[in-house]
């Protein structure tokens, strides 16, 4: 479970990025929040990363504090998150096989383990053919199912799509968000941030509505 308990986070210059944030999402959970630029998502991600630290109140990650923990257990948390961001993160000069490779060797991840879950990640995702094609010769569309693959493969307990669809078509953005659906689907904690209402609409999952960082609805 993630919860945030009466969360608030001013900044240096006094500017309100979250004030009073209070919500919790259950294991397995499809939760999307929406808000414009600057109602406050991305300052509630940093703090469920640990990028940032709140002014006010807790977050916890099942029974954990994620902000009294150690560097070391930190690490350890965010091993538990896969995170897949709007500009994919790809590196370039490595095929899709071995990004998602390099995402478990990261992690400590066994050779024997590598060659058996990159296949599937990839399957997963519908880039079965793909294995060895490099982030250029590959489509927008492409190159986020691969982000989804690496960011899945270590198997974490949630997965984080920060704005996932801001650079696809609506064909591509479809095909995203059936996948992340059916990541959900197998037991995943799913949370996206995203501003296209189609994508909402089309989820018919719960919403958490932004605004001025502040929840409204």
């Amino acid at each position: 479970m993630i919860t945030f308990d009466n969360v608030s986070k001013t900044y240096s210059d006094s500017s309100v990025a979250l004030e009073a944030i209070s919500f919790a999402i259950e294991p397995a959970e499809f939760v999307s929040i929406v808000g414009h630029s600057g109602a406050g998502k991305t300052t509630l991600l940093k703090l469920l990363l640990a990028e940032e630290y709140p002014s006010e109140g807790a977050v916890f990650l099942g029974d954990q504090n994620i902000h009294v923990l150690s560097k070391g257990d930190i690490s350890d948390l965010r091993r538990r998150i896969g995170m897949i961001f709007q500009d994919f993160r790809l590196l370039p000069h490595k095929t899709a096989y071995e990004n998602i490779a390099f995402a478990m060797e990261a992690a400590g991840r066994h050779d024997d383990e590598i060659e058996s879950d990159v296949p599937y990640a990839l399957e997963l995702v519908g880039l079965g053919e793909k294995a060895w094609k490099f982030p250029h010769q590959m489509s927008g569309g492409e190159k986020q199912r691969l982000a989804i693959a690496r960011a899945i493969v270590n198997q974490p307990d949630v997965l984080v799509a920060d704005e996932p669809t801001g650079n696809l078509d609506p064909l591509n953005t479809y095909e995203v968000i059936q996948i992340l659906k059916k990541i959900n689907d197998l037991g995943t904690t799913v949370l996206l941030t995203t501003h296209n209402k189609g994508v909402i609409d089309s989820l018919g999952k719960r919403v958490i509505t932004m605004e001025k960082g502040r929840i409204v609805r």
